[in-house]
């Protein structure tokens, strides 16, 4: 029934994008002829004002209306230019994270029940929001003499993102079965990792844990922070963490004013971002200017970390690998890496592989290292890969979606910005310690303990493997058979399902007639 549910309001949302004239730029190159038919039979559905504004307001508009859930899909959508391309990923990520204010009294309500205690006993003040997104808002506040930050979760939000994701589903499965040539790109998978990861943003209390981990990752680098949390006044729906004085990154007359260095700034901002990738496998991926911020000596804040990315030990290095690869002109090194990695099916040809990757990496050396644009290189890099059937890494997405942002503020400071430059001291270290000698004595130290582990789970193993080879002798012997209770259970779920097709129907056909007499 939920998926009768979700149908419907699929059909709302296509109404809107109808009329807001989203459907008719979308392209309709390598789909169905019957695709551009029905794109041509509803274009003159879409509103006359639509037509004349860029498309990135209609977007804008659109997923406006559609209310926060959408939001937050498209701004998930905008971080995978390898399933929405690279054009409408920069459309997307211009819409903006800003709603309506919900009640103040619905905000306490919240806190007292995520907290289990009145407002009064938790704060000495708690003031009007002054910043509201789509799964939460910010209210000042004051504890004990020291102002706070208070994000509290969106009343509601969870039962209609379940709702809203439900849709996503759909879409994917249709995708999937209408589409063959987008299955490398994983849609379900994409929208499976869209669910977890909003999921985890909507319960503050792992943001919470994400500011503490990273906190203590950075606690001697220089020029950047996080915020503080207090967690005495933490949970599910809402984190208390100190306030944040300070110009945002964008605001380059302020940060002038304040006396700050921008090339400095720009330089802290990439290495601080690559030492987090590379160093720590843990990094914010979602460092926008509006959650970065100067305070007075010059360090760089960053808050809002309920996005964050993690990159494995081996990612790691076959990222180094990659980038240096490319720094040094060793295009056959860097095809050799996409194969080690699984990223290219293993029937196509290296060789192949390398000149392609040689079509990206040569006008790169061509050109000033501040003229390049990390962007475009991307655009370059996403063809690439769809040529050789690589399969969606959704990790390397995020990193990528992420640097992209951090070289675009970065830009903001200093428009002659070179990142490689200004990469190089972090990288160079990190690629010395792990592709030189210490990586041999890393492999071992970690192969021994691999090794204890499994020595430590040898006799459960043996057990396990005894036990199984009792069940196939035993079945070869005699056949599989279900017992009593797990026939029973079957025959009422197929019962079940068969009722509910039914009923689903006639939801349907009952509908149908409804909107035909409405017609009428």
């Amino acid at each position: 029934m939920s998926t009768i549910g979700a149908y419907f309001r699929l059909a709302r949302v296509g109404w809107v994008l109808v009329r807001e004239g989203v459907v008719s730029a979308l392209p309709t190159q390598d789909l169905p002829p019957a695709v551009g038919i029905l794109k041509s039979m509803l274009e003159p559905l879409t509103r006359f004002r639509a037509k004349k504004q860029p498309r990135s307001e209609r977007l804008t508009r659109a997923v406006g209306r559609l209310g926060p859930s959408y939001v937050k899909i498209g701004q998930f959508l905008a971080t995978r230019p390898d399933v929405v391309g690279v054009d409408w990923a920069v459309d997307l990520a211009m819409l903006q994270d800003r709603m309506a204010f919900f009640p103040t009294d619905a905000a306490k309500t919240a806190v007292e029940t995520s907290l289990g205690r009145p407002i009064s006993d938790l704060y000495t003040s708690f003031e009007e929001p002054i910043a509201a997104a789509s799964i939460a808002q910010v209210h000042p506040a004051e504890v004990n003499g020291k102002k706070m930050a208070v994000k509290v979760v969106r009343p509601g939000v969870r039962q209609r993102f379940a709702n809203d994701i439900e849709g996503m589903y759909v879409v994917a499965r249709m995708q999937e079965r209408l589409m063959p040539s987008s299955r490398r790109l994983r849609p379900i998978e994409v929208t499976r990792t869209l669910e977890q990861t909003t999921k985890m943003e909507m319960d503050l209390r792992l943001e919470a844990a994400a500011l503490s981990e990273i906190a203590e990752n950075t606690a001697d680098d220089p020029g950047f922070r996080v915020p503080e949390v207090d967690w005495e006044r933490t949970g599910r729906d809402v984190i208390t963490m100190e306030w944040i004085d300070g110009a945002k990154m964008n605001d380059v007359p302020a940060l002038r004013a304040a006396g700050h260095d921008l090339e400095k700034l720009a330089e802290v901002l990439i290495q601080s971002f690559l030492r987090h990738t590379l160093r720590d496998g843990f990094f914010h991926a979602d460092m926008h200017p509006g959650n970065l911020f100067v305070e007075r000596d010059g360090t760089i804040v960053a808050v809002d970390m309920g996005i964050t990315g993690r990159l494995g030990k081996k990612e790691r290095r076959f990222l180094a690998e990659i980038l240096y690869g490319f720094i040094t002109r060793d295009y056959m090194r860097v095809a050799e890496v996409h194969f080690e990695a699984g990223y290219v099916p293993a029937h196509h040809d290296v060789a192949a592989f390398a000149q392609a990757i040689r079509a990206i990496g040569e006008p790169i050396h061509g050109q000033p290292a501040e003229t390049i644009s990390m962007a475009r290189l991307l655009a370059l890099l996403f063809e690439v890969t769809d040529l050789f059937e690589m399969q969606t890494q959704p990790q390397l997405i995020l990193l990528q979606k992420t640097m992209v942002v951090v070289e675009g503020v970065s830009r903001i400071l200093n428009p002659r910005f070179n990142m490689w430059k200004a990469a190089e001291p972090v990288v160079g270290l990190w690629i010395r310690d792990n592709l030189g000698p210490k990586r041999i004595a890393s492999d071992l130290k970690d192969g021994m303990k691999a090794g204890l582990k499994l020595a430590e789970a040898l006799p459960e193993i043996a057990a396990k493997t005894e036990t199984l080879h009792r069940e196939l002798v035993h079945m070869s012997e005699h056949g599989l058979r279900f017992d009593p209770e797990t026939a029973d259970a079957i025959g009422k779920a197929e019962a079940r399902h068969s009722r509910s097709g039914r009923v689903a129907l006639w939801i349907i056909a009952i509908s149908l007639v409804v909107i035909a007499f409405a017609v009428v």
